[in-house]
């Protein structure tokens, strides 16, 4: 009788330490980050990078071809550190065949982890990021749009968690008066991304592209605006080095080419 009750014992034990289990995984799913690996950028995030498995939104500071280019390059840097993992695998739906691959490979995005996704509209693009978040698979999903209304995001923001996805939501220019992010959003962060003038070099040439990249919005942290290089081709971003700083590298290469 005492060996069964023990036996018991140890039964609800295991159980009950599976729930725990079954409770606490969503929560540390959620933990993960991605930082950007620059410090002016990660302080001001409130988790320190971008949180995996949610939905992050991002816009062209206008709806100028420039902008949104940077908008879109600055997506596909994000998607590609996501997929650093071997075999990870990006989906991009669009609703028009209008990205430019190499451009993309630049950004770190190459073409073998990229799956594109042509949807005949953006209800049919946002069902089918909404399917490959639930797939669980993927590194990230993106989806590129006009409209996406609160109920659209809220069940974007539910798939990204229950697949455990990053969803990076590319809100494209409808109107040229009308700011893309002026929309009510479950997003946890909002990015408004434009062009910006690049860093003058010590010779003639044309530096590194420089962004303005600028978070409106954030759940548990401010908004803030930064100028950053644009992505290299392993998607990080830089800050643009101090004029003492640039001149001193400069010096430098030029010694050791002599």
């Amino acid at each position: 009788m005492l060996a069964a009750a023990t036996l018991a014992d140890a039964d609800r034990l295991r159980l009950l330490a599976e729930l725990r289990a079954q409770v606490d995984a969503p929560a540390s799913r959620h933990a993960q980050v991605l930082p950007f690996g620059i410090d002016a950028l990660d302080a001001r995030l409130a988790g320190g990078g971008l949180a995996a498995a949610t939905l992050h939104e991002i816009s062209a500071g206008s709806p100028t071809l420039g902008d949104d280019a940077a908008a879109t390059l600055f997506v596909a840097g994000i998607a590609a550190r996501f997929a650093e993992r071997p075999g990870g695998m990006v989906v991009w739906a669009i609703t028009r065949l209008d990205l430019y691959a190499p451009g993309l490979e630049q950004a770190g995005l190459s073409p073998d982890r990229l799956l594109y996704v042509e949807a005949r509209d953006d209800v049919m693009a946002l069902a089918l990021a909404e399917d490959a978040l639930r797939d669980g698979s993927f590194a990230a999903v993106i989806a590129e749009v006009k409209v996406a209304d609160q109920t659209a995001t809220r069940r974007l923001q539910l798939a990204a968690c229950d697949g455990a996805t990053p969803m990076l939501l590319l809100r494209r220019w409808r109107k040229t008066a009308r700011d893309p992010l002026d929309q009510p959003s479950t997003a946890m962060t909002r990015w408004r991304i434009g062009c910006a003038p690049s860093v003058r070099l010590p010779h003639p040439g044309v530096g590194r592209a420089c962004w303005s990249v600028e978070l409106t919005r954030q759940r548990g942290g401010n908004p803030f605006s930064l100028l950053l290089e644009a992505c290299d081709d392993t998607g990080r971003l830089a800050l643009p080095a101090a004029a003492p700083d640039r001149a001193f590298a400069a010096g430098r290469a030029a010694s050791q080419a002599a």
